[in-house]
């Protein structure tokens, strides 16, 4: 019966949030089409409703910690579901990602992340595009922000590990910024291809800037260790037992 409940809850949230992204883009958008500062209150906006509306509809808090990055840095981030997404996005002052080049035809989302200045991707010529971005960046033509990149290339479920990509680490090393590493434990709750959200308290970390300069390999290395233990401590935190278990899943 409780999941039964919790379920018809899950629906309806997630039904109203994709109707206030619809109504919001459009309350934004003669801003946003005369700036990108309209762009980015119209993420922030949107964003803000997702986590606002998640407490009282489904009992998902959450939480940022650490310190948020506010200059030009590179976010090797821990990608568990959408909701890590709205939390990036949510308390970055001007977050801008890498994305699957697909992404540009979605109504409202690929405009707006194309204004922001999100860079697509062709995952068959992921080295194409690193190196295409590489060059807008040190050409001057890319966005200042932050660029956010997710070095498991993808959604990763609670307790999977594949491994970290040298995409993050070319980055790295072309870019010469320093990267600010995140963990999270939002998976946990918010499930990758499910309507069930769990309540509980979803976080987002912020772990000590890693500086530029610093041999690909040892970056790659540091980068996945911090983000891979911290991510672990924060999923054991909110109950996620290995294979893939949760105290509080009925």
């Amino acid at each position: 019966m409780r999941y039964g409940l919790q379920w018809l809850r899950s629906l309806l949230f997630t039904v109203q949030i994709y109707l206030a992204m619809v109504v919001l883009a459009v309350a934004f958008l003669p801003w946003a089409l005369v700036s990108r500062k309209g762009a980015f209150a119209a993420v922030h906006a949107w964003t803000g409703w997702v986590r606002w509306s998640a407490r009282w509809m489904i009992g998902l808090n959450s939480e940022v910690r650490g310190p948020v990055p506010t200059g030009e840095v590179m976010i090797a981030a821990k990608h568990q579901s959408f909701f890590d997404i709205i939390l990036l996005c949510n308390v970055l002052p001007r977050p801008k990602f890498i994305m699957k080049k697909q992404l540009v035809w979605a109504p409202i989302l690929g405009w707006y992340a194309l204004r922001i200045g999100c860079v697509p991707v062709d995952r068959g010529r992921r080295g194409a595009a690193i190196k295409s971005m590489v060059d807008k960046v040190q050409s001057g033509t890319q966005e200042p922000g932050q660029l956010i990149i997710f070095p498991q290339g993808t959604r990763v479920a609670p307790g999977a590990k594949p491994p970290y990509k040298v995409g993050v680490a070319v980055l790295y090393q072309e870019l010469g910024t320093p990267v600010a590493p995140v963990a999270c434990n939002v998976g946990v709750f918010w499930p990758r291809q499910r309507i069930y959200r769990k309540p509980g308290l979803a976080v987002i970390d912020f772990l000590p800037l890693i500086p530029a300069g610093q041999p690909m390999r040892d970056f790659l290395g540091q980068v996945e260790k911090v983000v891979e233990d911290r991510s672990d401590a924060l999923m054991a935190e909110a109950g996620f037992l290995p294979g893939g278990s949760h105290g509080d899943a009925a």
